[in-house]
């Protein structure tokens, strides 16, 4: 188990900057208050940035001397995120994982954050503002959800199945051409697939035994590093496309997240190989 990660003091302040500056603005944003940033479905709203601002504002208090990174002030500034690498403390953050489903009014969004000390992943935390629970994790602790009352219930992953048996998510905008057309040819040999359009409550139902895997290709670190460890913590498996670690500065590479290593090797061989 990791020391001194003050877990209940940032569980705590991600359902307070919820409350005070996402949920208000939930179906309620006015003209202006969501732009497209890289594409029409890479959206920012008010309620991304005031969150964000929140966080930022209180995290020197509850993690002293923390490089804090967010999704939004790495928008600003591309640079911020290149100085992960030789952090000694990081907090990462994504203020409202989901801002489409978000701005669209689908109650599918969360908010995400991870504690990286020495280029290692220790904590990791997603909140579900409409849920009011946390699922947590620190690193070689496990994987509870932790509703509002205080009470933790252990978060296991889901037992092996056959491919045809299998459920999962599968995010691949950022695959094109061939490769794409490839892969979701290869997705009908699951069972079922689907996309949230929302990592945080992908890896909530993949850690919480509900779906066998998840794939991602775009790898920011925001999107990712607390998910997977909650899901690593709940027994499952996770690494790149080549096998190697996912490692807080991976930017790409491509990433799967199954039930234990034989899915995996079994998702990459019949979803991301074959016909390749």
């Amino acid at each position: 188990m990791t020391s001194a990660v003050p877990l209940e003091a940032l569980c705590d302040l991600l359902r307070r900057a919820a409350k005070a500056e996402i949920m208000p603005r939930f179906r309620n944003l006015g003209e202006g208050q969501v732009r497209a940033k890289s594409e029409a479905s890479d959206l920012v709203t008010e309620a991304d940035e005031s969150a964000e601002r929140f966080m930022r504002g209180e995290i020197g208090d509850i993690v002293p001397g923390a490089l804090f990174i967010g999704e939004e002030s790495v928008a600003a500034d591309a640079a911020l995120l290149g100085r992960l690498k030789d952090a000694e403390t990081a907090i990462i953050v994504d203020p409202v994982d989901g801002t489409y489903n978000f701005a669209a009014g689908v109650p599918l969004f969360g908010v995400m954050l991870s504690m990286v000390r020495n280029g290692e992943t220790v904590a990791g935390i997603i909140y579900d503002p409409v849920g009011d629970d946390w699922f947590v994790a620190e690193k070689g602790a496990g994987a509870f959800r932790i509703t509002p009352d205080g009470s933790r219930s252990r978060l296991a992953v889901a037992e092996p199945l056959p491919l045809e048996q299998m459920v999962g998510t599968a995010s691949i905008g950022f695959l094109f051409g061939n490769q794409r057309a490839q892969v979701l040819s290869n997705l009908a040999r699951a069972r079922s697939f689907f996309n949230y359009r929302c990592a945080a409550h992908e890896y909530r139902v993949l850690s919480a035994g509900v779906t066998q895997f998840t794939i991602y290709n775009k790898l920011m670190p925001w999107d990712h590093l607390a998910g997977v460890l909650i899901h690593q913590e709940a027994g499952g498996y996770a690494a790149k496309f080549d096998g190697s670690p996912y490692l807080p500065t991976d930017t790409d590479g491509g990433l799967i997240a199954a039930v234990d290593k034989e899915s995996w090797k079994l998702i990459l061989k019949e979803i991301i190989e074959r016909g390749a």
